[in-house]
């Protein structure tokens, strides 16, 4: 039996508007809505920014002793003063090589005093900084945003006035620190703990600094 041209065409005709409604009305109850296409015109974002970085540091420097280095010229210094506190400020700049370990060149400056007989005195320090994150907590959305780490770093070093703790000397400090990246994207912020030791004048010190550092 051979069903008419047009039967056929009216049938088709009859279906279409139940077919356009069905899909306004969207999946049966029980069926997953299919999943949106992506937009390639949407830009992506990392959500933790990584390379090159620059930061700022400020804290507090302790030196359990202080010797007079030239006491011909400091005759008032004596043998030298007792524990000394010192306000310190530095900068960085470096490259995060991976998501773990960073490499870094800091400058960072001094100043504080010890007894009243050995007086104020300023230390200027300049050198690279090594950075090994040890682990990594993720946050509610799976985003590694908190690290611990351990750094060392080495610098050159310079007092002033020259002769009174030194002229040139070599630091060497290191230590456990935390690192937060934040919702901001290329900003973190975080604090660390150093042990300090000072070459020439043979002086061992404790450094404690938030530090806040902007990712590009």
């Amino acid at each position: 039996m051979t069903i008419p041209l047009c039967a056929l065409l009216a049938a088709a005709a009859a279906l279409l508007p139940s077919s356009a409604l069905a899909q306004e009305r969207g999946p049966a109850p029980g069926q997953a809505a299919p999943p949106m296409p992506d937009d390639p015109r949407v830009p992506r974002f990392r959500e933790v920014e990584r390379g090159g970085f620059v930061g700022f540091e400020t804290g507090w420097l302790t030196l359990m002793k202080t010797p007079t280095a030239d006491r011909t010229k400091f005759v008032s210094a004596g043998g030298g003063g007792g524990r000394a506190d010192l306000l310190l400020v530095g900068v960085e700049a470096g490259y995060d090589v991976t998501d773990r370990l960073a490499l870094a060149l800091f400058a960072l400056d001094a100043n504080g005093s010890s007894n009243p007989s050995y007086g104020t005195f300023n230390v200027f320090v300049t050198g690279a900084d090594l950075r090994v994150a040890l682990f990594g907590a993720r946050d509610g959305q799976g985003v590694e945003r908190l690290y611990g780490y351990v750094h060392a770093r080495g610098g050159w070093l310079l007092t002033r006035p020259a002769g009174l703790f030194g002229t040139t000397d070599l630091l060497v400090s290191g230590g456990p620190g935390i690192e937060y990246f934040t919702r901001l994207r290329h900003f973190s912020v975080g604090a660390a703990f150093d042990v300090a030791y000072v070459s020439k004048a043979g002086t061992l010190g404790f450094a404690v600094f938030p530090t806040v550092r902007y990712t590009f």
